[in-house]
């Protein structure tokens, strides 16, 4: 039946571009986002997640009644554990106790079993990722997902994401620009469209206090400030970013991501999470650095609403020394989004 999908795997991907039309005009350019928050399990992290479980289906090493176990900012345990449940899997997730409370809760409910650990370097040997990967050694039964060194995810977005945005713009994309946390989205989106044309300009967005910018500037990891976004920045290359082709590097400010991500809400619609933020004004930069009449496209990764006790917040921000953005006009006292809240 035309529109009909067979389950929830089947519903992850196709989805569209939207245009930021507000940010489109004020640069002459056509300012694409990538719409992934449209997944069924509301994230980017969907497609990563669900290559990394057919991969381990078809090597054998996940049978029926197995475990997946992954150490994650959120998301693509959220991926996980929609993706185990639609197939008879169990997952067990790893997540920084850092990570927003409304990402934890969501996994507690999708029947994960979540372990929070406290935030340390991923050179400690109790990083999250580390330690996600002892407990799949431990488990009988269990495979780790290792999204961050596992290419079946950067894969999934040679094959699907590259794919879909080569054939929704007709080839006409001039520049590709994405923030990275394990490197699957930009590396396996980057790989794609520089294979069509190898013109595309590829180009790494980054908060501050992840080493990404100084490695393309430098050829050095090094690592200054810190960021309030989560999931993306990294201390180091992992197996899925290398040999990616980068063509330019941007830094964007947690208060840029801020004020874009609030500009998205009240000028486009679009209630995003602070990721977001980072790709779209680094998209806006990039716009503004080609010229008009060009095509630049980004990722929508997932929604405000993971965010909503923190970005949204003003006394969490006021805590980080982060200002809470009001619509222009608006008087002194409490802003709009807390009310909307």
């Amino acid at each position: 039946m035309l529109g009909m999908t067979d389950g929830f795997v089947e519903a992850i991907g196709n989805t569209p571009l939207i245009c930021l039309r507000r940010l489109s005009a004020a640069t002459g350019c056509q300012i694409l986002g990538k719409a992934e928050f449209m997944n069924p399990g509301g994230s980017v992290k969907d497609r990563a997640a669900l290559g990394i479980v057919q991969q381990a289906e078809a090597s054998g090493a996940l049978v029926p009644g197995g475990t997946v176990v992954e150490g994650t900012a959120g998301n693509t345990g959220i991926g996980l554990a929609h993706i185990c449940n639609a197939k008879g899997y169990r997952t067990l997730i790893v997540i920084p106790e850092t990570q927003s409370q409304e990402k934890i809760t969501l996994l507690r409910t999708l029947g994960a079993a979540v372990r929070t650990v406290p935030a340390v370097p991923y050179r400690d040997p109790n990083n999250y990722v580390k330690f996600s990967g002892r407990l799949a050694q431990e488990l009988p039964g269990a495979v780790w997902a290792n999204q961050f060194d596992n290419t079946a995810n950067r894969d999934a977005h040679y094959t699907t994401t590259g794919p879909e945005i080569w054939e929704q713009t007709g080839g006409r994309v001039d520049a590709w620009v994405a923030a990275t946390g394990t490197g699957g989205t930009y590396a396996g989106v980057a790989r794609y469209l520089k294979e069509q044309n190898p013109a595309v300009r590829c180009v790494l967005a980054d908060p501050h206090g992840s080493g990404l910018h100084a490695w393309f500037s430098t050829g050095a990891i090094t690592i200054s400030g810190s960021s309030v976004t989560e999931g993306i920045g990294n201390s180091r290359v992992t197996a899925n970013l290398a040999g990616a082709p980068v063509d330019q590097a941007i830094r964007v400010d947690d208060q840029t991501a801020l004020n874009t991500i609030y500009d998205l809400l009240w000028q486009e619609g679009l209630f995003m999470g602070g990721s977001v933020g980072i790709n779209v004004a680094a998209a806006v930069q990039v716009a503004r650095e080609m010229g008009a009449g060009h095509c630049i496209v980004t990722v929508l990764c997932d929604a405000g609403s993971r965010y909503q006790s923190r970005l949204f917040d003003a006394q969490w921000l006021s805590r980080r020394g982060l200002r809470q953005p009001r619509p222009q006009g608006q008087p002194q006292g409490r802003p709009r989004a807390a009310r909307m809240a």
